[in-house]
């Protein structure tokens, strides 16, 4: 067993996730031959068949099974002494994205905890602009992110930290301001902001209003969004706990579903440093 490698060990892993060598090796980013080969070469190597070969797929045998328990807490142990070490010697560089002027969103105690943990790890923020709800993510500028859906997830993963119901921000002297809920139809014909051009069409589509906005100006942050609320009456769409100034108000839009604040990482790479700063985001917003 000493001469097993830990790569043969994690190819092992993958092949009984998923249950299939094609899907494996697709998760792996590898072709399918040298991933066969690699399980055999481990089969080999322990003098044990692992798995039952067949046409749908693979399956554990006894002894199969005991080498997945047994490697899932042995690779746990090997990726936490390597985090250690490099948290250690202060060489575990993050790179956290959020929404611009949504910094707060990693502030606080989250960062408290973070630091309890890891206080050598070095922290980097990466602040985007409303075009961007994946936060430097799909730039490959960041290694997780604190942000909001929705928006074209393809390639990246996720876990909900709360759901929050969307309103209407408007001015306090606005018809609507004093009603319990508004609806779509309630809005029929307002001017909304106007997101930046080429801004993720899902989040775009979610965030904005189907009126007239193509004589508003573009805005690149949320203060921008509230500051043309203010002075200039125009509609945008807000999470209803949004800090708001003085004579704003966010009445609930009663027919539009919630929108998740989110931990995201690309599905493709996913460090162990960032698997724990999504635990203690979870940790954070759970108790």
């Amino acid at each position: 067993m000493l001469e097993v490698d830990l790569r043969s060990l994690r190819y092992f892993l993958a092949v009984a996730d998923e249950g299939h060598i094609g899907r494996a090796a697709k998760r792996l980013h590898m072709t399918q031959p040298p991933l066969s080969r690699a399980i055999r070469q481990l089969e080999d190597e322990l003098g044990v068949l692992l798995f039952e070969r067949t046409p749908k797929g693979v399956t554990l045998t006894p002894a199969g099974k005991v080498l997945y328990d047994e490697t899932g807490a042995l690779l746990g142990r090997v990726d936490g002494i390597r985090r250690r070490v490099a948290a250690t010697a202060g060489t575990a560089p993050l790179a956290v994205g959020t929404l611009a002027d949504a910094a707060e969103q990693v502030g606080g105690r989250l960062v408290s905890l973070f630091r309890a943990r890891y206080p050598h790890v070095h922290v980097t923020v990466h602040e985007s602009d409303l075009s961007d709800p994946t936060s430097g993510l799909r730039a490959g500028l960041v290694d997780v992110a604190i942000t909001r859906t929705p928006f074209h997830d393809t390639g990246i993963s996720m876990h909900v930290l709360r759901s929050v119901p969307v309103g209407v921000v408007m001015r306090d002297d606005d018809p609507f301001a004093g009603h319990a809920s508004v609806s779509s139809t309630d809005l029929a014909g307002r001017r909304w902001v106007r997101l930046p051009d080429g801004a993720d069409p899902v989040w775009a589509a979610y965030w904005t209003g189907s009126g007239d906005n193509d004589a508003s100006p573009v805005m690149r942050t949320i203060q921008e969004c509230l500051q043309a609320v203010l002075w200039n009456g125009t509609s945008e769409l807000a999470p209803i706990d949004q800090p708001l100034p003085a004579g704003l108000v966010v009445v609930p839009l009663c027919d539009r579903p919630p929108s998740d604040l989110v931990v995201a990482w690309p599905r493709a790479a996913r460090s162990p440093l960032v698997r724990d700063f999504i635990q203690v985001a979870e940790n954070c917003w759970h108790t």
